[in-house]
């Protein structure tokens, strides 16, 4: 697993940070997608499965939603492992301060709260959809997953975000071309019965893929309609869609 973890750090340390897309963060550090190996079943690239896991965004209706505090702010409790050197603290805290600067989400310190986030470094990139209920960990794997969008992209999760070429109505914007797509990795494209919360599908999302996620043969796996040619994927940072759809879920 060591070995492992340097080939993916050199790897990913040769290309600048800000121009990889999210989900090829993921995609590269996350290698035990669908496989339960020394932590958490993990589906659709980097959704963490418990045993009362609710699928996509339709479970903030039914309890797995952060609750909305009477001074009209959501307070999101967080621990963070001792495991980061300053430089990735600062870019874990960057990223949990950008949702107080745009939403009335505020991520604060662990004091006791029985629901909290600890996030840490575990193997690859994930977190569980929505809160789960006590101690729930959102993993940033060091030498991979510390970056400003995938702090974001999993901290979505947190809040009950699925990925946007999941949403129910994906079809009218993407085709998925499953023949070039790792044949394990085919359910990552698997379709969700998602609240589209009234917002217009966003290929500048940081929920959505990159437009080569998990090919097998270097091969589009997901090309955008009517404009084959339209940029997917390559978000460094939640777009205005996401922010509205955080303002409409918990701030309206």
């Amino acid at each position: 697993m060591y070995l492992l973890v340097v080939v993916l750090s050199l790897l990913l340390s040769s290309v600048p940070a800000q121009s990889r897309p999210v989900e090829d963060l993921i995609e590269k550090i996350s290698g035990k997608i669908g496989q339960r190996v020394d932590g958490p079943l993990i589906t659709f690239g980097d959704i963490a499965v418990s045993t009362g896991f609710k699928n996509a965004d339709p479970c903030t209706a039914r309890g797995c939603k952060w609750e909305r505090s009477t001074d009209g702010l959501v307070y999101v409790p967080y621990m963070i492992s001792n495991q980061y050197s300053p430089n990735e603290l600062q870019v874990i805290k960057r990223g949990l301060q950008s949702f107080a600067d745009v939403s009335c989400i505020r991520f604060v310190p662990h004091a006791g709260q029985r629901h909290f986030l600890h996030i840490k470094s575990d193997s690859g990139c994930y977190s569980y959809l929505g809160r789960q209920g006590g101690e729930q960990v959102v993993s940033l794997q060091r030498h991979g997953c510390v970056y400003h969008s995938t702090v974001q992209h999993e901290l979505l999760h947190a809040l009950g975000f699925h990925h946007e070429q999941n949403r129910s109505d994906r079809d009218k914007h993407i085709r998925i071309l499953l023949e070039n797509v790792i044949p394990a990795q085919q359910h990552n494209f698997m379709k969700r019965a998602t609240n589209n919360l009234a917002t217009p599908y966003d290929y500048n999302s940081v929920m959505h893929y990159s437009r080569y996620a998990f090919s097998k043969n270097n091969n589009p796996t997901m090309i955008p309609i009517p404009n084959m040619n339209a940029v997917i994927g390559e978000a460094q940072k939640m777009s205005p869609n996401d922010i509205l759809r955080i303002k409409r879920l918990y701030c309206s």
